[in-house]
């Protein structure tokens, strides 16, 4: 007796084809919506938070982190636990004082409304975990200083920036980039931080080093996961 022989159709074989195509579609479809997402929110950094400082300045006549948190306090009527020295910016000097006034400026924010969270205020370097700063898409914390720490084709100057967290993929960054400015890392309002953990706030305001490429363009070959931007004012 011959044993009948069992196996897959042409057809068959086609169709589970297409499943799989139809899921790897779907799935690298879905990446992309979620890289979509991601560079957005970066994006949507560099417009609520500037719209939130400089309508607290319009409202109060003070700057937020600045502002000495006794009078803060009463004119918020809130307890504010952190402030600065009142002499109508932000200051971050290098050393134990680089966050201070930066982590206030998140309390101050919050308990006069202009941001949503809870944020303690304090002198220490902000964690992921801390609840000091807002984190971005990456669950890393958002600064905003007074440094040269950002990417500049000749040298830079001290300005106030935004620094939107670390984490960030070299071609979201890219991404953000284009969308808001001139998709490169040394120029215009949105460039690569300085890759040096020496930077005034440390490793939160760095980057990493292949983030960039060796032509100063964004590095999308190297396929760098750890990015950081700064959006200037």
């Amino acid at each position: 007796m011959r044993r009948k022989q069992h196996g897959f159709t042409l057809v068959e074989i086609a169709i589970v084809l297409v499943i799989i195509g139809l899921l790897l579609g779907g799935i690298l479809k879905g990446q992309e919506m979620i890289n979509s997402a991601r560079a957005r929110h970066l994006a949507d950094l560099t417009s609520d938070i500037p719209a939130a400082y400089f309508g607290f300045i319009d409202r109060y006549n003070r700057v937020a982190g600045d502002w000495n948190a006794g009078a803060a306090s009463l004119a918020l009527g809130v307890a504010v636990g952190s402030g600065g020295n009142d002499n109508g910016r932000i200051d971050n000097p290098i050393g134990p004082g680089a966050f201070t006034e930066p982590n206030a400026l998140w309390e101050q924010l919050a308990k006069a409304g202009f941001i949503e969270g809870a944020y303690i205020g304090g002198p220490g370097v902000p964690t992921n975990s801390s609840n000091q700063t807002p984190l971005n898409a990456f669950n890393n914390v958002v600064l905003m200083g007074r440094t040269a720490d950002y990417e500049d084709p000749g040298a830079a100057a001290v300005r106030l920036h935004l620094v939107l967290g670390r984490g960030v993929p070299v071609d979201i960054a890219r991404e953000t980039d284009i969308k808001l400015d001139d998709g490169l890392p040394l120029t215009g309002v949105l460039r690569l931080v300085i890759a040096d953990p020496g930077n005034v706030f440390g490793l939160p305001g760095s980057t990493d080093p292949g983030c960039k490429s060796p032509t100063d363009d964004y590095n999308i070959a190297g396929d760098v996961q750890d990015c950081n931007l700064v959006f200037l004012y």
